[in-house]
């Protein structure tokens, strides 16, 4: 089965990005293909490289991006939300004259279309946080 996901919170404000996570890899440890990771809204800041967590918490936006290395996923994050968060890429940032970016790799910034053709391509399209 293809899954795709969407994730809608962040990583310190609630469980939704750390049960996107165990539900991303009980999909692939099942043998299940997942399609892309979409990172919407307060979920962006999964993606940002400047987070520093305590050592006694987990740092979700590592385990993000290891997994998204370790299984060559597609973690797309959406521009207009990143933005406004002030999550870039370096593309985003020399843009918008903002430096360097703030983007862990292997996260990449796309446009809503990137949803949609993962909607359209899935069997499962299941969304954590509001």
């Amino acid at each position: 089965m293809k899954f795709a996901i969407i994730v809608r919170t962040g990583p310190l404000a609630s469980e939704g990005s750390r049960s996107a996570l165990r539900f991303a890899r009980a999909v692939l440890d099942n043998g299940h293909s997942l399609e892309r990771v979409f990172f919407h809204g307060e979920g962006t800041y999964n993606a940002s490289a400047l987070t520093v967590v305590p050592q006694d918490e987990d740092d979700l936006t590592e385990a993000w991006a290891d997994l998204g290395r370790q299984h060559d996923l597609d973690l797309v994050v959406c521009v207009a939300s990143a933005l406004k968060r002030g999550v870039l890429d370096d593309s985003e940032a020399q843009r918008y004259e903002k430096g360097l970016g703030n983007m862990r790799p292997p996260f990449a910034i796309s446009g809503l279309g990137q949803l949609a053709d993962a909607a359209l391509s899935v069997d499962r399209l299941v969304t954590f946080g509001g």
